[in-house]
This record gives structure tokens, C-alpha cells and sequence, in this order.
């Protein structure tokens, strides 16, 4: 199977060597079924000498049930598990099903699974091979992936087998396995054919192949004589993989009758414990030497643990065996399995051996639902909750199964099998309220689907149909018709923002007492129909209810991003800030992957307008790393904004006509405004003010919908008076005025003050700018205090008061630089220089000592962060920032952390 494999053989020897000299490396195998995929994983287990070495393997049986491929790899090495920090070990115990507690945060079992790894190969280099990784299940894939992202430097080494290019490896280092070239292909041809072969029946099987190894060893077998010499009967229009599969089935087929029983056995048990399969088989009344045709046949391989030659050898015997002998496999595994130890499996196994529905087995498949949903395992939950529907006799109790498990489907992100599971329960004698849950998931589904294209129209339509059902989940599916219509961008019309408030506001009132997201409820309808004025005491009840309260669990991550958003829309920068956290805290305890990166996305705009660019940074490199351990598309929102306050517009560019082309390609959504207000503050520091009036125009356009229209407002008011155009900036502080008056905070009235005085002249504008300084350093929002320090020194300067001006123009070139608001601090410095001061600019950021990811290791080891706590906190293990620290301190010229707080102020 090595013919003609040098190249890769190569690849694999130098990755080999890098792990051995202490390197990480990571790389994915990639091919069609038989190519050879596997032969190189055994090429690597071979030559993996001095290594320790770790292997697993995807089962298709077991895709359903979450950890189960990282168990494999993590098997041998747990007794380290006490190594890792209490959060990590805890977290990994959960899902390995080690301890009891709640669903693990996926992101800390990654973390947990990297440190591990790291631990064990302090002692000896470590090389994990996993072979049909695109059968992995998904929480294993994600951890997997994260990990191999994650590696920096330990001696660690990750090779995957896959077929597909997608899925949660996308993106890794790859070499492409591809067929073997014509002469080697006909060499292999030749070993497994000793009779005569027609050179054209020779070359037709080379060319129909593609130099696949296993075809071209397989699909001769069992061929006649007559069909290899004369090619009679080899034209076959079905695909590769069938035929394989087909020359695996007709091997099986002349097997002994115990045989066969014996790997169907086999291939109904995933885990390949050859104890299990040969209880079931003794309970099945097959014998030992029923092992030995199958080995001589070269189909499976009975050791310590029970491996088929190839996949699709365990597809083709499962597949060929009828429903009834499949159902007698099973229950005989389901009588062996023990019900302490693995009750999942063996209810798993119970419900496929069930010829009918059956009650017991159906409730059985519940409690494994929940318990997967317990230790985190949504699309296991779901695989349950689907069996158990199937089973259930009632047809009543059927559907609302069926409902439960579409549910599943839906939050395991598997919306097309959530639709027919739904269309299924929509089918059964469900009762009123449950067919309104059945529309409010349908309108869940189609948002998470189109993004919110129809889930306006469908949720507010489930809405109205509930309230005469059940008016706490009516209320709440207002609000989520409310935000819905925001992501789509639309105000007015079917399914528009003033529709759902006029809706809501005709609804029925809340029980007593109103919770938090009732108040919200109320408020956001208020303000829409009626303005800002009327609603913002029911929003600031609202947030006070939100802050106060405490709350968690299905409100609080219900209404906690409306709400936040709510805040930054009053200009509450306090309870912006709170709520904000505690989204981002929740999300992370109930491991909502989905729901993350919106959440962190919110953290950043709060640390953006703090001037924190540097754990701004940090929470953006952690919206990345979800997105690569899930292989979701998360827009860049956050990078963009880190990017336009920075002054970057090659890296702003890039991100928009890269990653956020798609965003821009749907129009007027709120997506493509993020970017209109993000240009509006770039070009705004870049002093480039028609540019920056261009975008706060557009940014500014639905008032009604997007957040954007308020931080928009005082962008398009600095940028219409820089370019002379009073006219229309006027008109823009006409429409920011009711809304900072509503909201009366500090940061609200300081950004009116500021905005004011660029429009005045004389004391009227000294008073205002002195105002804006005064409120808004009340406030979190230091950005904004130090733009209006450099607003009131550029006033100064023309007002030829020089040493003023240079007093808040200095103030202003310090406050920005130390943040890293790079292109206002250089509108400060040239601003200085026509003062007569020159400004020197000294940051870390800037030093060509230290890279990005130094700095943020070197801060948080400054401030008593330990290694463990370092690796958590950036996504990356322990014994990398210890590797880091080395060359900080090298660099640096110092030996320990407490020499730290020094050297970094030496960089300011």
C-alpha cells in the first residue's frame, strides 16, 4: 500500500523528526476511501520510534455520542489527569464520564485535552494518529481541531485521515493522498492477479480506479477468469466506494454461516472490545473458531481489540444482514453490555434490537437523552430523543417526543433533521400549546438558517397564536421577533421592527409580577411607536431588573443580549459593561458555542470604547478559535472595529473584502451598517473626513433598528463640521438630541456637549467642550474622554491659543497612544507639531522586541497570572507560555516575572 508514496512517506518523516526535536506538528491526510490513507497512519505508528504514541479512530456508529473518538486518544493517559488545573480536569472527568456535574464547557475540555497532551509529552515526545476522522464525533472533532490549532511548543504531533476537504479540520495543514501513478497501479494490479489479465481489461481497471490501492487490490477478487481476460461483465456505472464495498460483500458471502455471524456481531459493536463481541457471540451460540475463516479471508483481525481490514468492510456486513438477524446482533449486545457501566450504549443497542414499538425502551432512550444532554452531548441527546419517538407507542406521547428531539436537532445544529423530525410531531395529535412551540422552533431554526430573512414574520405569527396559550412564552417570543427583525434590518413592513412593537403592545400584559424581559419587552415597543422619550424609563427599569436581579438560566440567557444592547443604546456605559459580562459568563458555563461568539462580540465593543485594545485583542483571538474548533462563520465584527479604532485601513480592507464580502453582499442588514460605522471611525482618526461622512451617512439610515445609529451620529457630525458642511451636521445633532435627553447618562450628555461645540463658536463652544470632558470622564468610556481632549485642542490651536491647545492635545496624544488608538494618535501628533511640540511615541506594541502574542503573555505574567492561567485565558497550553516567557524574558534582558512590571513600563 506504500507504492508509490515517497513524497508523503517524506512529508511524514520530517514531521516525525520535528516532533522528536521538540517541535509541534500537526497535518491532515486527505483522499478518497482506499487510497491509502490508512497505510500512511501505520507508516507514522512505525516510525514513531522514542515517541509515545496515541491512536484512535472514527466509528460512523458512534458519531452520536459526544467525547467518544477523544476518549480514545486520552484513554492511556488519565492518570495524569490530576496535573491539569481544577477546571480542566473537572471539565474533561464530566465528559469522559469519570465524575458527575454539568455539561462540560466545550471550550475548557479542549483546553483540558491540550494540556494533557502537553503534560505527557514533558516526559517523551508524543504522535497521535486518528484515522477516519470525518466519523468522529462532533465534540471530539472540535477538541481535536482546537488543539491541533493550538499547539505551540510541545512535542506533540497530530495526523488525521479524512476524506472530505470540510468540516471541523478545515483549514489544518494537509497533503492531499491521490491515486497511484499507472506503472506503480499496475504493479499493485499484477501482485493480486496471478492468472492472464487482458491488457485492456488491465487498463480499464486502472482507469476506472484512479490508482485507488484497495480498489485495485479488491475489485478483482472473485472475478472469473473469463471476465479478467475478456473484460466481460466490468463495466459498472455505480460509484467507487460501492464497488469496494461490493468486492468486500462477495468475500464475506463465501464465508462459513458462524462467520458471518461473528462480524456482523462485530460490526454492530463500534467500540471493538473483543470481551463484548465474544459474549454476544457466545450468547448467539458461535464459536471461537468462527474467527479464523474471516482472518484468512482478510476482513477482520480478532486480537486485543477487534479491527476490520477497512470501513466499509464493517458498512458492507452490516448492510448485507437482514433486519431481523441485525435485531438478534443487538439484543444479545444489549444482554451483555452492563447497565452500571455503559447504560447508553446498551439502551442503544436495546432500542435497535426492538422490532416494535415498545414503551419501556422508548423512556429508556429518554433517560440516555438526558444524561447526554447532561455531560454536553446535544447531538447525542438528539439521536436518543429521535430512537425514542420512533418507539413510542402513544401516538400523543409520539409527538411530543418527536418535538423534544427536533428541539435536539435544532440546538446540535442540524436543522434539515430538525425540520422532518418537527414535520413528524406537526403530524401526531399534539395539543394546542405544543403546536405554538412547534412554530416558535420553526422560526428558531429559520433564523439560524437564513439569518433572519422569514424568522420575523414566522415568530411573530407564533407569538400571537400563543398568547391566548401561554403569555410568559408569547412575551418571550415577542423578543425574539424583536431581535430577529434587527439582525434582518428591517423597520417598517410585514415582519418589520414597527410591526413586532405594535404587536407587542396590543398583546397581553404580564402576569404580576413583570419579569426583567418583560420591562425590556415593553420598553423596546415603547420606543419604537412612540420615541425615545416614552420609552426609556421602562427601559432603565428594565436594565435596573436585569442588573439587580440576578438573574440566570433561560431568562437571563433569553434577554441578556437585547438587554445589553439596550444599554449601549441608552449610553449606559455601567450597565453596558455588567451585562455584558455576565452574557459572556453564562454562555461559557452552559457551553452555547453558538451563542459565544455574539456574546464575546459585545465584550469587545465594550473594551473598544474602554480603551482596553489589548484584551480587546485577546477576546477577538477567542472569537477565532471558536470559529475554528466549530467551523462556523462568525463575522469579524470584533477585528474589524480592533482594526478601525487602530487607525489599520489595510487590515480594515482586507477583513471586508475578505471575510466579510458575504456580509456586504446582503445589503442594508445590520452587518454591512457594523462596517459603514467602523470606516466612519477609521477614517475619522485618519483625518479623512468625506470618507468618514460618506460612511456615518449610511451607517446612520434606521434609527428604529440599528445600535450603530447612535455611535453613527456623533461620527457623522465630526466628519460633516470637519468638511464644512454644517447644514448636515446640524441636522444630525437635531436627530441625536431626543435620544442622549432620554437617556440623561453621562456618556449620553458628554457626547452632546461634544458634539455641540463643534457646531458653536466663542465661550459657547469652550463651555461645551469643558462639559464633554467633565461628563465623560465620569464615565468607562476613556476613548471618547480622550477624543474629546483632542477636539477641544484642535479648537485651541485655531482659536491661536497654543499652550491650551497643547495641554489637551498632549493629554489627548497620551491617553490615545497608551491605548492604542493609533490613527487619532497620530491626528494628536500632527496636531502638536503645528503647535510647535513634537510628540515621541513609545509603546510595547510598537517595539520590535517583543511580538503581539509576547506582549499579551508578558501583561498577564506581570499581573500574577500563572502559566496554567496565562494558557486558559489565550488558548493555548501551559508549557507555550513557559516556551513564550523564555524569550520574553530574553528579550527583555531579565530573569524573572517580578523584573516584569519594570521592563514593561520602560516600554511606555
Amino acid at each position: 500500500m506504500l507504492e508509490d508514496r515517497r513524497s508523503e512517506c517524506g512529508t511524514l518523516d520530517r514531521l516525525l523528526d520535528d516532533v522528536r526535536a521538540g517541535r509541534s506538528g500537526v497535518l491532515v491526510l486527505r483522499g478518497e476511501p482506499g487510497v491509502g490513507k490508512s497505510a500512511l497512519l501505520e507508516y507514522v505508528a512505525e516510525g514513531a520510534a522514542g515517541c509515545r504514541l496515541a491512536r484512535a479512530a472514527g466509528v460512523q456508529s458512534e458519531m452520536e455520542l459526544p467525547y467518544a473518538g477523544l476518549h480514545q486518544v486520552c484513554a492511556a493517559m488519565l492518570d495524569r489527569l490530576e496535573q491539569l488545573p481544577a477546571p480542566q480536569r473537572d471539565a474533561l472527568g464530566t465528559a469522559f464520564g469519570l465524575s458527575t456535574g454539568g455539561a462540560p464547557d466545550r471550550f475548557v475540555v479542549a483546553l483540558a485535552v491540550l494540556g494533557l497532551l502537553s503534560e505527557v509529552a514533558g516526559e517523551r515526545p508524543l504522535m497521535c494518529v486518528v484515522d477516519d476522522a470525518q466519523w468522529l464525533d462532533r465534540a471530539s472533532a472540535q477538541a481535536l481541531s482546537f488543539v491541533a490549532r493550538r499547539l505551540g511548543a510541545e512535542a506533540v504531533g497530530l495526523v488525521f485521515a479524512a476524506r472530505d476537504s470540510d468540516g471541523e479540520l478545515a483549514g489544518l495543514p494537509e497533503l492531499v493522498v491521490e491515486g497511484l501513478r499507472d506503472g506503480p497501479a499496475r504493479a499493485v494490479l499484477g501482485s493480486v492477479i496471478s492468472g492472464p489479465l487482458d491488457e485492456e481489461v488491465r487498463d480499464r481497471i486502472v482507469a476506472e480506479t484512479h490508482g485507488n490501492p484497495l480498489a485495485l487490490m479488491e475489485l478483482p477478487r472473485g472475478l472469473t477468469a473469463a471476465e479478467l481476460a475478456g473484460g466481460f461483465g466490468l463495466p459498472d456505472a455505480r460509484p467507487l466506494t460501492g464497488r469496494i464495498e461490493e468486492s468486500f460483500l462477495r468475500r464475506f458471502e463465501a464465508l462459513p454461516v458462524d462467520s458471518r455471524r461473528l462480524l456482523l456481531v462485530a460490526a454492530a459493536e463500534p467500540v471493538g472490545d473483543p470481551a463484548l463481541v465474544w459474549r454476544a457471540a457466545e450468547r448467539l451460540g458461535i464459536g471461537a473458531a468462527a474467527a479464523g475463516p474471516a482472518t484468512a479471508a482478510g476482513l477482520c483481525q480478532f486480537g486485543d481489540r477487534v479491527r476490520f481490514r477497512h470501513p466499509l468492510v464493517r458498512s458492507a456486513v452490516y448492510r448485507a444482514a437482514s433486519s431481523a438477524d441485525r435485531q438478534r446482533v443487538h439484543e444479545a449486545l444489549t444482554e451483555v453490555t452492563d447497565p452500571e457501566v455503559d447504560p447508553d450504549r446498551r439502551a442503544w443497542h436495546r432500542a435497535q434490537a426492538s422490532p416494535a414499538p415498545d414503551e419501556d425502551v422508548a423512556a429508556e432512550l429518554e433517560r440516555s437523552a438526558g444524561r447526554a444532554q447532561a455531560r454536553g452531548g446535544v447531538a447525542a441527546a438528539a439521536a436518543f430523543l429521535e430512537r425514542a419517538a420512533a418507539l413510542t407507542p402513544d401516538p400523543a406521547r409520539r409527538a411530543q417526543r418527536a418535538l423534544s428531539a427536533a428541539q435536539a436537532k435544532h440546538l446540535a445544529g442540524a436543522p434539515d433533521a430538525a425540520l422532518e423530525l418537527l414535520a413528524a410531531a406537526r403530524d401526531g395529535p399534539l395539543d394546542e400549546l405544543s403546536r405554538a412551540r412547534g412554530d416558535v422552533l420553526r422560526g428558531q431554526i429559520a433564523f439560524a438558517v437564513t439569518r433572519g430573512r422569514d424568522t420575523p414574520s414566522l415568530l411573530l405569527k407564533a407569538a400571537k397564536r400563543l398568547e391566548a396559550l401561554d403569555v410568559t412564552l408569547a412575551r418571550d417570543t415577542y423578543l425574539d421577533a424583536f431581535g430577529a427583525a434587527q439582525f434582518a434590518g428591517r423597520v417598517d413592513g410585514r415582519g418589520g421592527v414597527r410591526e413586532v412593537a405594535e404587536a407587542a403592545r396590543a398583546a397581553r400584559p404580564p402576569r404580576p409580577p413583570a419579569r426583567a424581559s418583560d420591562l425590556l419587552l415593553d420598553g423596546l415597543a415603547l420606543r419604537i411607536t412612540e420615541g425615545s422619550a416614552a420609552g426609556a424609563p421602562v427601559l432603565k427599569r428594565a436594565l435596573s431588573a436585569f442588573r439587580s436581579q440576578g438573574l440566570g438560566g433561560e431568562e437571563a440567557i433569553h434577554g441578556l443580549w437585547l438587554a445589553g444592547r439596550t444599554a449601549a443604546d441608552l449610553w449606559d456605559d455601567e450597565t453596558w459593561d455588567v451585562l455584558s459580562a455576565r452574557h459572556v459568563g453564562l454562555a461559557r458555563a452552559a457551553g452555547a458555542l453558538t451563542v459565544l461568539p455574539v456574546t464575546l462580540s459585545v465584550r469587545i465593543a465594550v473594551h473598544l470604547f474602554a480603551g482596553e485594545l489589548a484584551t480587546a485583542r485577546a477576546r477577538v483571538e477567542e472569537v477565532e478559535a471558536i470559529s475554528e474548533a466549530t467551523g462556523s462563520h462568525f463575522p469579524p465584527y470584533g477585528a474589524l472595529s480592533l482594526a478601525a479604532w487602530r487607525g489599520r485601513e489595510a487590515e480594515a480592507a482586507a477583513l471586508i473584502e475578505g471575510r466579510m464580502s458575504e456580509v456586504l453582499a446582503q445589503g442594508d442588514g445590520p452587518g454591512s451598517t457594523a462596517i459603514q460605522w467602523a470606516n466612519a471611525v477609521l477614517y475619522n482618526g485618519l483625518g479623512r473626513y468625506e470618507d468618514a461622512l460618506a460612511n456615518a451617512e449610511r451607517a446612520g439610515k434606521h434609527p428604529q433598528v440599528l445600535l450603530w445609529f447612535n455611535w453613527g451620529l456623533p461620527e457623522l457630525i465630526e466628519a460633516a463640521a470637519r468638511s464644512d458642511n454644517a447644514d448636515r451636521a446640524s441636522d444630525a445633532l437635531q436627530a441625536l438630541v431626543p435620544a442622549t435627553r432620554a437617556s440623561g447618562t453621562d456618556w449620553a450628555l458628554g457626547i452632546e456637549a461634544r458634539s455641540r461645540a463643534l457646531l458653536s463658536e466663542g465661550e459657547a463652544a469652550e463651555r461645551l467642550y469643558q462639559d464633554a470632558i467633565e461628563r465623560l470622564g465620569r464615565t468607562r468610556v476613556r476613548v471618547e474622554l480622550a477624543r474629546a481632549h483632542l477636539l477641544y485642542g484642535e479648537w485651541l490651536r485655531r482659536e491661536r491659543r497654543r499652550l491650551d491647545a497643547r495641554e489637551h492635545l498632549r493629554t489627548a496624544y497620551d491617553m490615545l497612544t497608551a491605548m492604542g488608538i493609533d490613527g487619532f494618535a497620530a491626528r494628536a501628533a500632527r496636531e502638536l507639531l503645528a503647535t510647535g511640540e513634537t510628540a515621541r511615541r513609545r509603546t510595547l506594541e510598537t517595539s520590535d522586541r517583543l511580538t503581539a502574542r509576547e506582549v499579551q503573555i508578558a501583561r498577564l505574567a506581570r499581573d500574577g497570572l500563572s502559566n496554567a492561567d496565562i494558557g486558559t485565558q489565550l488558548f493555548i497550553s501551559a508549557r507555550t507560555v513557559e516556551y513564550h516567557l523564555t524569550k520574553i524574558f530574553a528579550k527583555l534582558d531579565i530573569d524573572s516575572r517580578h523584573q516584569l512590571q519594570g521592563a514593561l513600563a520602560q516600554a511606555f
